[in-house]
């Protein structure tokens, strides 16, 4: 079992790239990522928009800040020769428990407008704060970086980005937001002040049927394609004083929780385990309209009722990664 801590991030800029759409698509609507122009929108109008998705047309110009945070985790330690291959993208093998990897958090997608007043949008991707030198000084860590940066983008809200960048001469895109995110202990080093050992991977290895499907390998910093994850199924209690959200991930392993992220807030929760799970609960959709409400073993009935409760509690949120029950639990 691995516990998630939560953590609140204020990203420092560092630089910004700019790419754009190669193809339209939709992702959900949430409520970082309104419009500005929203502001003073009568709240009846508000609330039915608030169910639109985003039609992101080909050609829209994205924004992607680069940003610091010390309470992002940092890259584990890792020679030069591996540091290397994971710039090269090379296959990670399950043997090796060495292997080199860079943890980014990805914040929603925000709307802004570029020079010319044209519509554009914005996504911060912010880094620990260890890898900052390294990548200023190093062109060729630094085009890493970035493209781990445009892969999680594309993983977490499948927009699919253009490799041909710009650099603006910015620090950021406007000021990237703080945010609220649960992080798996285990990720930070031994001696860090937010590291908790996984006591039971030992165990979890032991009970690792043989015949159970193949766990798609762990990227090592450049992503492999999302497009064989699929959306697990999930139900709720109201426990206590806590909601709780039992999340089925049969095919979760130890090597998977790395670079797997849960973000929660206070009407969302967004689980990413890259090449295998993605799941995007959100409150404040319709559950006759979301898609993702038809994946959780509720009814219709259980799902209003979840959405009529209060929001999540992101502050005392907490998450566990129980592998060898193949369920995430947490409880906001």
């Amino acid at each position: 079992m691995s516990s998630s801590i939560s953590l609140t991030l204020n990203p420092v800029p560092g630089f910004c790239v700019k790419s754009n759409a190669l193809q339209p698509t939709v992702v959900p609507r949430t409520a970082t990522n309104y419009p500005s122009s929203t502001t003073n929108t009568p709240s009846d109008v508000l609330g039915a928009f608030s169910n639109t998705p985003i039609t992101i047309p080909k050609g829209l110009k994205v924004f992607v800040n680069i940003a610091w945070d010390t309470n992002v985790p940092p890259p584990p330690p890792g020679s030069e020769d591996e540091i290397q291959k994971a710039m090269r993208g090379e296959d990670y093998d399950e043997s090796n428990s060495g292997g080199w990897f860079v943890p980014v958090v990805v914040s929603d997608l925000r709307h802004d407008k570029d020079k010319a007043g044209q519509p554009a949008l914005v996504v911060d991707c912010v880094f620990n704060t260890t890898i900052k030198s390294r990548t200023l000084e190093e062109a060729d860590f630094k085009a890493f970086i970035i493209e781990l940066a445009l892969q999680r983008v594309e993983s977490q809200t499948s927009i699919l980005l253009s490799r041909q960048i710009g650099s603006p001469n910015i620090a950021s895109k406007g000021k990237p937001v703080a945010r609220q995110v649960l992080v798996p202990g285990l990720l930070f080093p031994p001696g860090h002040p937010h590291h908790k050992s996984d006591t039971k991977a030992i165990l979890v290895q032991e009970l690792a049927s043989p015949t159970a499907t193949a766990p798609a390998p762990r990227a090592k910093g450049i992503l492999k394609s999302a497009s064989n994850t699929h959306t697990p199924t999930w139900t709720w209690t109201n426990d206590q004083r806590k909601i709780r959200i039992m999340i089925d991930v049969p095919n979760l392993t130890h090597a998977h929780i790395p670079n797997s992220t849960l973000d929660v807030e206070p009407r969302r929760v967004i689980l990413h385990v890259p090449s295998l799970y993605d799941l995007d609960i959100n409150l404040d959709v319709a559950p006759d309209t979301d898609p993702m409400f038809r994946h959780g073993r509720l009814g219709g009935e259980g799902a209003t009722q979840l959405k009529r409760l209060r929001d999540l509690d992101v502050d005392g949120a907490k998450a566990e990664w129980r592998v060898a029950e193949k369920v995430i639990v947490l409880l906001a």
